[in-house]
């Protein structure tokens, strides 16, 4: 029986960043005004995501019904803090404080237009992201879910020409699409087969059903591919066509919102709708796991082959998410663990790279590998950072990545799962493969032209310091991992 705990204080760390955004369009002219509530709103988020988090590790999970139900349908709007929703709302609050300053520097070096709408969608975004970390059951995830997708699209447009109206209409049609087509069948048949209960608290919602192996293999892939932000082929192209966005939209909502939120969807619905036994009885899992593997090798190699350094990025992360779903559709207990640890992980990691990606940009307009020879001299800090998240990303020691990589490969092997193994040893060599040419690039190829004989420089502090602070974390999640192998542990204890 789950020791459970009445408080609002979930309700209270999604309404955070919502509760800005009249402050933000009141102060549109005074722009240090807007941008210290923007900073005022992070803070506050991630203090009362901090406040819920001794409770947690004592084992409770903390509830809160937001709305009782509606005319016809008894599911209410209810709020639900685990291990799991812990990882990830650490995750998502923290880094948004980093990407906050980030964006300051960014937008302004840049002189970017629309920068009020930019921090409104910006905050709005993060309200949906921590209200699906804290969804009590599958309706509250998935209004959560489509909230964040409408909120995004006008960060991925932001632009504002051809090129963003483009990436733009690609991100809302398939994110809507396979949500609305696959994702929202998919709950209404859950809806009927439990017989209303669509809770996330105690066992999995389905795990007494007689679920049959085509119908549960129809519902599952219904659910992954639904909810597509998790990146799976052949409902991944909406990612590398959201690159068009500023950078730090790239960064935050497409290294760790969005495509975390598609993730953790996919651990939920494996975790609380179906439950690791049905899944295990039936074996539709081992599907999952070779369309994840597929994608982990595919992407890698498509991403050998981008130029442009903010899209070679993108398919690392097409393939990083499969990684956390080929975990958790491995059901063992080392690779669900994985999967939960990945989510930090490679959130530090690839925000570090996505940060870098845009600090080159600011400061020198490059972004094109291709352009890069030389740059690790002129921009150390930079390309220092850059080393950390690539190692971080590939699984190599001293990065937080080495140990989510570890429980993966050791959950593969757990799960009697050879091949699959494999596929983890392979896609990390891979990783190797398209990253650290980039660094020796910088570092150790001669710079053209007048460039060999420029001294450092760097972008705008309000980029180099959010850019080095998530390097570190990605160093210190790999030597204090001590919290975030407690939250995974509670979760994996439970299921």
């Amino acid at each position: 029986m789950e020791n459970t705990v009445t408080s609002i204080l979930p309700v209270l760390a999604c309404l955070a960043s919502l509760a800005a955004v009249p402050l933000i369009l009141i102060f549109r002219k005074e722009i240090f005004l807007r941008e210290l509530v923007t900073f005022g709103a992070g803070i506050a988020k991630f203090a009362f995501v901090l406040a819920m988090l001794p409770l947690v590790l004592e084992g409770k999970v903390l509830e809160y019904t937001f709305i009782s139900g509606f005319t016809g349908i008894n599911v209410p709007i209810a709020f639900r803090v685990d291990g799991l929703g812990m990882i990830f709302a650490l995750v998502a609050s923290s880094l948004w404080i980093a990407t906050s300053l980030y964006a300051v520097g960014y937008m302004r070096g840049l002189k970017e237009h629309a920068q009020t709408r930019f921090f409104v969608f910006f905050a709005v975004s993060l309200c949906a992201t921590l209200g699906v970390a804290f969804a009590g059951n599958l309706l509250t995830l998935y209004l959560f879910y489509e909230m964040l997708s409408l909120a995004t699209w006008p960060l991925v447009t932001h632009h504002q020409d051809k090129e963003a109206r483009t990436g733009g209409r690609t991100y809302l049609s398939y994110l809507l699409g396979t949500s609305i087509g696959f994702a929202l069948p998919a709950l209404i048949f859950t809806y009927v087969k439990s017989g209303g209960d669509l809770s996330f608290a105690g066992a999995a919602i389905l795990a007494e059903s007689d679920l049959g192996y085509w119908p549960g293999l129809f519902l599952l892939l219904g659910f992954a591919f639904g909810f597509s932000k998790a990146g799976m082929m052949p409902f991944h192209s909406w990612l590398p066509g959201a690159m068009v966005a500023p950078t730090p939209v790239s960064a935050l909502l497409h290294a760790v919102a969005v495509v975390k939120v598609g993730v953790f969807c996919v651990i939920r619905v494996i975790t609380e709708v179906f439950g690791v036994d049905l899944l295990g009885k039936l074996g539709i899992n081992l599907v999952l796991c070779w369309i994840a593997a597929f994608t982990v090798i595919t992407s890698s190699l498509i991403a050998l082959t981008q130029d442009n350094l903010k899209r070679r990025l993108a398919f690392s992360t097409v393939g990083q998410l499969s990684y956390i779903i080929l975990g958790v559709a491995l059901l063992s207990e080392h690779a669900v663990a994985g999967s939960m640890m990945h989510i930090a992980m490679h959130a530090f990691g690839k925000i570090t790279l996505f940060f870098c990606a845009g600090a080159i940009f600011v400061a020198c307009g490059k972004k094109y590998v291709s352009q890069l020879d030389g740059l690790g001299r002129r921009m150390p800090v930079t390309f220092a950072a850059f080393a950390i998240g690539a190692m971080s990303v590939t699984g190599l020691p001293p990065t937080g990545g080495l140990l989510s990589k570890f429980y993966l490969v050791w959950g593969a092997a757990e799960a009697g799962q050879i091949a699959l193994l494999c596929v983890f040893l392979v896609s990390t060599i891979l990783n190797g493969a398209y990253f650290f040419p980039i660094v020796y690039r910088a570092f150790f190829k001669p710079a053209p032209g007048d460039e060999a004989t420029s001294g450092i420089h760097e972008a705008p502090l309000a980029c180099v310091i959010p850019l080095t602070v998530t390097a570190i974390g990605s160093l210190l999640l790999f030597f204090f991992p001590g919290t975030l192998l407690e939250l995974t542990d509670l979760m994996v204890g439970q299921k």
